[in-house]
């Protein structure tokens, strides 16, 4: 796997085949939002550093090491036993990676840890922490790495994905998913996917019941999509416990893998639920007020002209930012599923239930 085979990303690439060329510093922080290309990038300049790309990629080379949270936070015993690792000589190559995976839920006492060994590394190791965030890590941890910054991809770069990937897509349906990926690949991947765009087709009729249906309830509307989520978390779960099937990881560590995988996956299903969600509502202002160039969910213009008035554009609005309350509620805490959304239909029923479809 070489840099050219990730798209963008060009600071990230000119840092990393800098370091390449003048030999590998101790200690690396790859940066930015999930799904653009960090674990890819940590992949390919893991195997360029060792020399071996292929056992790399399939994480089969003694000189690799892959730190990867058991549960939700990177704990003290994990970092102790990657210090462990870390004074043991390289088994083939010049150099010994280690990548820290999801390094910004390293609880205190586990970047206290690793600290010593960002001071003083041996000379033959190369670290490599990634990041979605840099605000939980310490300055003492930062100060210590060489910042690699990673960035949403432009819209160009996703509609070439996806055009390589699904070239019989009508030029409006690889418009809306080009939108809704919002510049990452694994949202892109998500919305390719057969069981995922059957999900986005029940969410947007969820979506439009709350002011098109006579009877609505706000509970059924919460549970149709906390099934959609519970099934995205049903797959991911699958391809965990095949994961670590192949590692040979078994009791506690791949129980809690694979119980990771699946609330992982379940949070970023939700979380991209109420971003389409938030979505709908804001197309029904740009029709309403002519702006169809502008509409995110291109693909289903002809409904959204339908269901779009200028009378329903304040209630609109006001949906909009109760979708995107809810949303910051679940991205800062740890808030009950079921319980919020209930609270969120109620609202989105309460602003757009009352407000008739016909121009007046």
């Amino acid at each position: 796997m070489s840099f050219e085979s990730f798209p963008e990303q060009e600071e990230a690439k000119r840092l990393l085949t800098a370091a390449l060329a003048d030999g590998p510093a101790h200690a690396y922080l790859f940066h930015g939002p999930p799904g653009v290309g960090k674990r890819r990038a940590a992949a390919a300049f893991a195997g360029a550093v060792i020399g071996d790309a292929g056992r790399v990629a399939r994480k089969t080379h003694p000189d690799l090491y892959e730190l990867e949270p058991v549960g939700d936070q990177v704990l003290i015993d994990e970092i102790r036993g990657l210090r462990r690792d870390l004074h043991m000589r390289p088994f083939e190559a010049s150099h010994r990676v280690y990548v820290i995976l999801d390094a910004h839920t390293m609880n205190e006492a586990a970047a206290d840890a690793l600290l010593k060994d960002l001071e003083e590394p041996p000379e033959y190791a190369v670290i490599v922490l990634i990041a979605d965030d840099l605000g939980p890590l310490p300055e003492t941890i930062l100060s210590r790495c060489q910042l690699v910054p990673f960035r949403r991809l432009s819209a160009a770069a996703v509609r070439a994905e996806l055009l390589q990937r699904a070239p019989e897509l009508d030029a409006d349906e690889a418009a809306a998913i080009t939108h809704l990926a919002a510049g990452r690949l694994d949202r892109l991947e998500r919305l390719l996917d057969p069981e995922g765009r059957k999900r986005r087709d029940v969410l947007l009729d969820v979506a439009r019941s709350v002011y098109d249906a006579d009877a609505f309830d706000a509970g059924e509307a919460a549970r149709t999509l906390l099934e959609g989520i519970k099934a995205r978390g049903a797959e991911a779960r699958a391809e965990a416990e095949e994961a670590v099937e192949a590692l040979e990881l078994s009791g506690r560590e791949a129980e809690q893998r694979v119980k990771r995988a699946q609330r992982r996956a379940e949070r970023e299903e939700l979380l991209a639920s109420l971003d389409e969600l938030a979505w709908w509502y804001r197309d029904l202002i740009a029709v309403a007020v002519g702006a169809e160039g502008a509409v995110v969910h291109s693909d289903r213009l002809e409904r959204l002209a339908e269901d779009a008035t200028r009378e329903r554009i304040p209630a609109a609005e006001a949906a909009c930012e109760h979708v995107r309350e809810t949303w910051r509620a679940f991205e800062e805490f740890n808030i009950a599923a079921q319980l919020a959304l209930d609270a969120l239909f109620v609202r989105l029923r309460g602003e757009l239930g009352g407000v008739a479809a016909q121009v007046v």
